[in-house]
Order: C-alpha cells, then sequence, then structure tokens
C-alpha cells in the first residue's frame, strides 16, 4: 500500500475536484458524502461513514474494501487492490481523481477495531414507544401514539422514579382505571416488567438512512433484533 504515488493526493484534496474528467465537483461532493457500511474486525455492522471517511481509511492501511462476489462469498481489498479492480471493472459510482478512477466502497472492513461500540439508549418519550412497541403495557392493545401516555407504574408521590425500570405506555383508559394507584391497587397487571432496553448500534441505518443492497447481508443477522430511535422531541 506505501509507495502509490497515484493517490498522493488526500482524499481532501479529491473532494475540492481535483478532477481529470468530465464529472463535476457537486456530483464528486455527492459521491463522497454518500454513507458507508462498516463492520469490526469480526464483521459485525458498527457504524456508518461517509465514502471520504471509508477511502481515507482504506488509504491510511486501517480498512479494507468488502465486495460480495458471483457465488455468494465476500472478497476484501486494500487500497491497491481497491484501485486496481476499479479499473479492471469500472463502474457509474466511481470517483475521478487525476490520473485514475476509484470506485466508491459501499462496505468496509475495519483491520484492528473488534468491538461493538458501548453506548446508553436515550430516555424520551419517543424511545419508550418504541421499546413497548406502541402497545399498552397493561391491556396489551396496541395503538396510535397519540392515543397512549407514559405512566409511572409506581406513582411519583409513592416514591416511583422517573426511570425505564417505572415508566410504560398506557392508554387513556386504562390510564384513566389507575389514576394515582399502583396497578395492583386498580386490579391491572402489566403484560410485561419494564427495563433498560439493550442497545443495537445499527438502529439509524434500518430506520432513517437509506441502505445499499450490499449491506443486506449484513444487517439481517439475527444479531439486529432490537431496534429503537433516536431521540424525537
Amino acid at each position: 500500500m506505501r509507495g502509490l504515488g497515484a493517490f498522493s493526493e488526500t482524499v481532501d484534496t479529491l473532494a475540492r475536484g481535483v478532477l481529470a474528467s468530465p464529472q463535476s465537483e457537486a456530483g464528486m461532493s455527492s459521491f463522497l458524502d454518500q454513507h458507508v457500511l462498516v463492520l469490526n474486525r469480526l464483521w459485525q455492522a458498527v457504524n456508518v461513514c461517509t465514502v471520504r471517511r471509508a477511502l481515507t481509511l482504506l488509504f491510511e492501511g486501517h480498512a479494507q474494501v468488502v465486495l460480495n462476489a458471483n457465488d455468494g462469498s465476500f472478497q476484501t481489498y486494500d487500497f491497491g487492490e481497491w484501485r486496481d479492480f476499479s479499473k479492471q471493472k469500472p463502474h457509474p459510482d466511481s470517483i475521478h481523481a487525476v490520473s485514475f478512477k476509484i470506485r466508491v466502497p459501499r462496505v468496509i472492513l475495519l483491520l484492528m477495531f473488534d468491538r461493538l461500540p458501548k453506548k446508553e439508549v436515550k430516555f424520551t418519550r419517543h424511545n419508550i414507544f418504541e421499546r413497548d412497541k406502541n402497545v399498552c403495557q397493561y391491556c396489551g392493545r396496541e395503538f396510535d401514539r397519540k392515543d397512549l401516555n407514559l405512566d409511572h407504574v409506581i406513582p411519583r408521590d409513592r416514591g416511583g422514579p422517573t426511570t425505564w425500570e417505572n415508566i410504560v405506555c398506557s392508554c387513556v383508559p386504562c390510564n384513566t382505571r389507575k389514576a394515582n394507584r399502583t396497578p395492583l391497587e386498580a386490579g391491572l397487571h402489566l403484560i410485561r416488567k419494564p427495563k433498560r432496553p439493550r442497545w443495537r448500534p445499527f438502529v439509524q441505518v434500518s430506520i432513517e438512512l437509506p441502505c445499499h443492497d450490499s449491506w443486506k447481508h449484513f444487517l439481517d443477522l439475527a444479531y439486529w433484533n432490537v431496534e429503537l430511535g433516536e431521540d424525537v422531541t
């Protein structure tokens, strides 16, 4: 990977429009700002970055491009190999440098990172609805969010905290019936014990970001079985 004079330009230089083709600066910027799926060393999806960042990691030797082969297997390419592959099999989604073209990577594999990021789920109204799947935790019926309230299982004036373990979705009838009482006092039963949800690092992708076809294998793994949105006011 060292001594690749053809790529002596940095990715930032490319982003400023050092082009040797009719590709416009706007088109270059559009490619560089697209999303790339990031896998850790164990091939687990851990993040999303821009093409700009992916090319930097690739050039610096911190990552390799992952490409799905025709037989269903996955092949990896370092920067030199990816540059050569881009020349052998050109693609419309390519970035044009002064002396060569390089295909836009869609998935990259980090060579040194084997951890999953640690992060707490934000304690928000939106995320409580996501955790409870818009289902009243007393009667078990699903409602539109506008027809749900957030209820303190142990009322606040009884010392009940405002935490994941004491807040649940409740429909208006159940909330009215419960009033300022415990579920036991109101003759209600929780369908499940409320708890802090486990965070899955790929929530943003599955909910908000457009996913490239090449991401599907990694996003469909059984591991990603909990979805929680980000903070929504």
